[in-house]
């Protein structure tokens, strides 16, 4: 008995470490803020959203908050330690102690989401706001555009904007619109859109000149797949001496 329990321990410990794990864990927190911050009847939180495009590649995002007042369009990051970044910047960094990791900048990447929205909602593009959400024991270290927020302070910015951007009409539209149009939430629904994701990147030669050298050490970085979720990464040829990853996302 004293194994198995030693066992499963283990075995969650190991899954909370996962990406996919703190994924979900950082969803299931701005799910808890929005729940308790935001009026539900002005603010419906529509979560873990994939869709498909008309090229025929996927996009998914973690939250659309559909009001009167904006579609806002969340991109959560669950995080530790110190963040560094512009909005100018392709890459971010994020730094523990004095190990360095570098991440796509996700104000791009969801910059994608919301054309993404704006193609299937038909709606003007002043009317998607884009929001960045850190989650977890982390901090800048450089100044951050007014979109990026750490923890619930999100919340305030959304219930900032006052003039209203949809209506009624366009409002119970964007709802239905987006419940009919996402892909049915599973684990192979996930998978494929890693995939996508994948040959997306492998056919962009910028992307890969970007991220054929490791940035620390010097040696190549090359393809790998994160044998848990699935997900696509960078790491550095030198492993484990030198335990350099560029994370590649969607």
């Amino acid at each position: 008995m004293i194994f198995w329990l030693i066992g499963s321990v283990f075995v969650l410990g190991v899954l909370f470490k996962t990406p996919w794990m703190k994924g979900k864990v950082g969803e299931f927190t701005v799910n808890v803020a929005t729940s308790l911050h935001l009026n539900k009847d002005e603010y419906v939180n529509i979560k873990n959203i994939t869709l498909q495009l008309n090229d025929g590649s996927t996009t998914q995002i973690d939250h659309v908050i559909v009001s009167r007042y904006g579609v806002f369009v969340i991109e959560t990051k669950n995080m530790k330690g110190w963040i560094f970044g512009d909005e100018h910047q392709s890459m971010w960094t994020q730094q523990i102690f004095k190990e360095k990791h570098r991440f796509q900048n996700p104000l791009r990447q969801n910059y994608r989401h919301s054309k993404a929205l704006e193609e299937i909602l038909a709606l003007p593009s002043e009317s998607l706001i884009p929001i960045v959400v850190f989650i977890g024991d982390c901090k800048f270290k450089t100044a951050m555009p007014n979109n990026v927020f750490v923890n619930a302070k999100y919340t305030s910015y959304i219930e900032s904007f006052k003039e209203e951007k949809l209506s009624a009409y366009q409002f119970d539209m964007t709802i239905e619109t987006l419940n009919q149009k996402r892909l049915k939430q599973s684990f192979a629904t996930d998978r494929e859109h890693v995939a996508n994701i994948q040959e997306r990147h492998n056919a962009k030669p910028a992307h890969t000149s970007l991220t054929k050298t490791c940035s620390r050490c010097g040696k190549k970085m090359v393809l790998r797949h994160n044998r848990q979720t699935g997900e696509a990464f960078y790491g550095c040829s030198g492993y484990p001496k030198c335990r350099n990853v560029v994370k590649i996302y969607g």
